[in-house]
C-alpha cells in the first residue's frame, strides 16, 4: 500500500471511531408527554425554508431556528402533547409545537380537529387553551418544538410568524370555544 494511503487511513481512523461511538443527541427533558414512538430527527435547511411555517424567514434566521429547536420523527397516534386544562400554569408545557410534515390533530371533548403542515392548525402550543387536549399524530409526521423562550426570542428579533400566528389563534379560539356538538 502506499505510504499516502496509510497516512489518510491513520489520520481518518480516529475520526471514523470517533462518528461511530457517538451518541444520539440527549433529547429535550423538557418533552415528557411525548411517547416512545417519537426519535429525534435533523433539521435540514433547505427542506425547512419550504415549509410553510417559516417560508418568510431568512436562512440566518432559519439557522437561528435550527439551533434553537428539537425536531422529532413521529409515528401514527404518538401523543406529542398534552393540556392540562391550566394554560399558564407553571408547569404546563408552553413550548411551541411546529408540524414540519405529516398531519395532526388536536382531540378535545370527545372530538377530533385534524390539521396539516399549511392549514391555521400547524402550530400548537398548550398555552393556546386552558382546557384539557391532547395533540396526536395522525401519520407518519415530523413535528418541532421550540420552547417559548427561545420563540419569545425570535418573535422580539421579528421574525415573520405573524401571518401564521393569527390564523392559528383564530383556529383555537373557535376550536376551543365552540361547543364540540356544533363542529361537524
Amino acid at each position: 500500500m502506499k505510504p499516502s494511503i496509510l497516512i489518510a487511513c491513520a489520520v481518518l481512523l480516529p475520526c471514523l471511531v470517533a462518528a461511530c461511538d457517538a451518541q444520539p443527541q440527549q433529547p429535550d427533558a423538557s418533552i415528557n408527554t411525548r411517547s416512545t414512538e417519537m426519535k429525534p430527527s435533523v433539521t435540514y435547511l433547505h427542506l425547512l425554508k419550504h415549509t410553510p411555517f417559516f417560508t418568510s424567514l431568512t436562512t440566518e434566521q432559519l439557522r437561528w431556528v435550527i439551533s434553537h429547536s428539537h425536531e422529532w420523527e413521529a409515528q401514527p397516534d404518538t401523543v406529542v402533547a398534552q393540556c392540562n386544562g391550566r394554560a399558564h400554569d407553571v408547569a404546563s408545557d408552553q413550548g411551541m409545537w411546529i408540524l414540519l410534515d405529516g398531519g395532526w390533530q388536536i382531540e378535545h371533548g370527545q372530538q377530533a380537529y385534524p390539521a396539516g403542515h399549511a392549514s391555521a392548525g400547524k402550530w400548537f402550543s398548550a398555552a393556546v387553551t386552558d382546557q384539557p387536549c391532547r395533540l396526536v399524530t395522525t401519520e407518519h409526521s415530523y413535528v418541532m418544538k421550540i420552547e417559548r423562550a427561545d420563540f419569545d426570542a425570535m418573535l422580539e428579533q421579528g421574525f415573520a410568524f405573524d401571518q401564521h400566528l393569527n390564523a392559528g389563534r383564530r383556529y383555537y379560539s373557535d376550536l376551543f370555544t365552540t361547543p364540540a356538538e356544533l363542529v361537524k
